[in-house]
């Protein structure tokens, strides 16, 4: 690590730190949502709710990637950021390396099972049309079993470049990617292939700006490597297997790819259950969902950008300042929450309305009704939603994985799957009961996290730590002044 990040790490007021790491992030994910916007936004111009169905159910496929990226990314950055706040960078050097093989090699056997169960896995997720399945089935193979590998390795090389402080090149390669997709989506779409290939032209520019967002990764990181500027490495050897280092990574990039594979288990049901109104409740879900995402990508963001600082202090025994840095990420993501529900309370219908042209057929119409009226009910759990997942990333940063492990599960898997269905049996609407349990999840998700964060603080952060630096001539832990 070089003395710049260090400064950033220990000297840097703690609201500018936050907002030198989060910032870049919070950037970074918003054109991830909207380069996964993009593919609706630009097959909704065919006016054609089974295409726009297909590309929507294929969402939890196509983000489980994500659940892989960040069982290695989220769990590695929290373990070379802790390291780092010891002086071990040798711990961190072997801790990426681990990550990054872990990764390529697990994304690898996921995109070869859904190809192997492509048909039963597509039913799953709520594609028993026959043309939706075959639309879903010609996005899955492009983005998923083609493209998959590129695609998680880009988001977890992002952590690994953020997890010593380089949030700006971390967003530029997620960024690069997003704006690429965005690009080629009509060239693909509406020139380079013959009409009513547009979900084929979607996937085509997901897989290829993936890769191209990869191959920035990887040079950056090369060359930064040959410029002895970063501690990031992709050479797998025999030591990173030992001081726990599989088992640290895992145990704290566990939650953050249960929550994400939970969330996406969790959609898919939800698509599955209201598969049975039809596809115009399907098409207005589907996009919902998608503009929600906004919201959460803004606290993902913020939470993934001040993770490394939250690991780094706590780990260098600076115990009142991790409690001080908390304070702030909590009310910079609950403000941001707080806005986001109130412009998608208000402005449901024009949000919406970007995916689903209200001048189309009957069809298209009542998917944009459905939409709105969805839209408003997901956006209400926007502000919980932020505080829980802040905590979750605190537990996550601090080494403490069984109880980020517990919340995840309770925002996604736990509370809302049994309650779509314990609301669809007694809402005056099934469908809006189906999906209020989304929101209703993450009230309650919300006040358990508080009540685990205060009983954390109080027992654990009251008072600063000697530091514990490790010395590479001794190979040891030895104390130093703060």
């Amino acid at each position: 690590m070089d003395i710049a990040k260090r400064d950033l790490f220990e000297n840097t007021p703690i609201f500018e730190a936050v907002m030198k790491l989060a910032v870049p992030t919070v950037m970074g994910q918003i054109i991830l949502v909207v380069y996964n916007m993009a593919d609706t936004f630009f097959i909704g111009l065919t006016d054609n709710t089974a295409k726009i169905t297909a590309v929507t159910i294929c969402m939890p496929a196509f983000m489980f990637l994500s659940a892989v990226a960040n069982l290695f990314g989220v769990g590695g950055s929290s373990v070379i950021s802790r390291a780092l706040g010891k002086s071990n960078t040798d711990r961190a050097r072997y801790t990426s390396a681990f990550s990054f093989w872990g990764c390529l090699f697990s994304t690898a056997f996921y995109s070869l099972a859904v190809y192997l169960f492509m048909h039963p896995f597509l039913n799953f997720l709520g594609g028993r049309n026959g043309s939706v399945h075959n639309f879903a089935g010609q996005y899955l193979l492009i983005t998923v079993v083609a493209g998959g590998v590129f695609t998680s390795m880009n988001n977890l090389m992002s952590h690994l470049v953020r997890s010593e402080g380089r949030s700006l090149h971390a967003s530029i390669g997620v960024s690069l990617g997003g704006v690429l997709n965005i690009a080629l989506d009509p060239l693909f779409m509406f020139v380079i292939l013959p009409e009513g290939n547009e979900v084929v032209g979607a996937a085509l520019a997901t897989a290829v700006s993936n890769v191209i967002s990869c191959a920035y990764f990887l040079f950056y990181i090369t060359s930064s490597q040959k410029k002895r500027k970063t501690i990031v490495s992709f050479r797998l050897t025999k030591h990173s297997f030992e001081w726990e280092i599989p088992s640290k990574v895992l145990g704290a990039g566990l939650p953050a790819a249960v929550m994400t594979f939970a969330e996406n288990i969790s959609y898919a049901i939800l698509d599955n259950l209201l598969s049975a109104y039809g596809l115009a409740v399907q098409a207005g879900v589907g996009v919902a969902k998608k503009v929600n995402m906004l919201s959460h990508s803004i606290v993902r963001g913020i939470t993934q950008g001040a993770l490394p600082l939250l690991g780094y202090n706590y780990s260098a025994g600076k115990r009142l300042k991790t409690k001080q840095t908390i304070r702030v990420v909590a009310l910079f993501a609950v403000g941001c929450g707080l806005v986001c529900m109130a412009l998608m309370f208000i402005f449901a219908r024009p949000l919406v309305g970007l995916f689903l042209d209200a001048s189309a057929g009957e069809d298209t119409r009542a998917a944009l009704d459905y939409g709105v009226r969805f839209l408003r009910i997901f956006c209400l759990g926007g502000p919980f939603s932020a505080l829980a997942y802040t905590i979750i990333s605190f537990f996550q940063a601090v080494g403490h994985g069984f109880s980020s492990l517990i919340l995840a599960l309770l925002r996604k898997g736990i509370l809302d799957i049994p309650l779509m269905f314990v609301l669809r049996a007694v809402a005056e609407s099934p469908m809006c009961g189906i999906v209020s349990a989304t929101p209703a999840a993450d009230i309650i998700c919300c006040i358990v996290s508080v009540i685990m964060l205060f009983s954390f603080v109080g027992k654990h952060l009251k008072k600063d730590k000697r530091r514990k630096v490790f010395n590479p001539q001794t190979k040891q832990y030895e104390y130093a002044d703060q």
